[in-house]
């Protein structure tokens, strides 16, 4: 692999990957650069959860080769990508009882000798996330009996405690209400901006991912369609490429980001409107 800009992360070079005979990304080639904040998009089953898998070395490429910071990304431990790399999963799980306070205490551990307990400024770093993710209140709770968007809560303040110079997000809002994602991604945002954070987030919500993110990389069945800039790769007809849905991309005045509208299918429409009018029938 040639010599990596010191700009750049992570270099990818056609980066393939397979679950038993199904290839689920195929001759990928990505670069992403350092304090930028990336936005995976793409159809389910795409291979969005994967690439981000494969980014933070819990997956080992079957084909193609990827270097972070220079180097090849196999020759990173995990202690060293973890002081260095964070993921916030799409399914967060813990199945024993320990607190909300000690889960996210966990976020340290990398940077932690062996057998060392944790500083004053690690009980300060853990204080101040969990007030920014609106958490302390039940820091004594065992994260078992939290709800789902508690608990997604929880694993980002644990990921933000661990410091880190790349976030990996998996769908991290998708269990939270439309106050606690921008509170989250305004927090994670203010990172990206005041410390140099780098960000690549797998998304869903396309007008979320616009709010959110410097670029797009759109996938389909495991091949990038494009990368870039929003303003450049955010067109009515990549949407169209990609996901098969017409859509209307404008830029909206109120929130300062483009924003996307979609329209149903002729069939679907006129199928909805008969069943509208026949209920209205027999209410009558």
């Amino acid at each position: 692999m040639a010599h990596q800009d010191s700009e750049q992360l992570w270099q990818l070079q056609q980066v393939g990957f397979k679950y038993g005979a199904a290839s689920v990304l195929q001759g990928l080639d990505l670069q992403l650069a350092k304090g930028r904040c990336y936005g995976v998009l793409g159809p389910n089953g795409s291979g969005k959860t994967t690439l981000l898998d494969l980014l933070c070395g819990l997956l080992v490429p079957e084909s193609g080769e990827i270097a972070f910071c220079g180097h090849p990304l196999a020759g990173w431990s995990h202690r060293q990508l973890a002081r260095k790399v964070a993921l916030v999963p799409q399914d967060f799980v813990v199945r024993f009882g320990f607190t909300v306070r000690e889960v996210v205490e966990m976020g340290r551990h990398p940077h932690l000798g062996r057998f060392a307990g944790l500083s004053t400024r690690d009980h300060q770093l853990v204080d101040q996330v969990m007030e920014e993710l609106g958490i302390s209140a039940f820091a004594n709770r065992p994260v078992t009996r939290l709800s789902g968007g508690e608990k997604q809560r929880v694993a980002v303040a644990r990921a933000l405690v661990q410091d880190p110079e790349v976030l990996l997000l998996d769908e991290a809002t998708s269990n939270l209400d439309i106050f606690h994602s921008l509170s989250i991604l305004g927090t994670i945002r203010s990172r990206i901006r005041e410390q140099g954070l780098t960000v690549v987030a797998a998304l869903h919500d396309l007008n979320l991912a616009t709010f959110f993110c410097d670029q797009l990389i759109f996938i389909k069945n495991g091949k990038m369609v494009c990368q870039g800039p929003i303003d450049q790769v955010l067109r009515a007809e990549i949407i169209h490429e990609v996901y098969g849905v017409e859509a209307e991309v404008r830029q909206d005045a109120f929130s300062g980001s483009r924003q996307v509208s979609y329209k149903m299918p002729d069939s679907d429409l006129t199928q909805r409107c008969e069943g509208a009018e026949k209920r209205e029938r027999e209410t009558l």
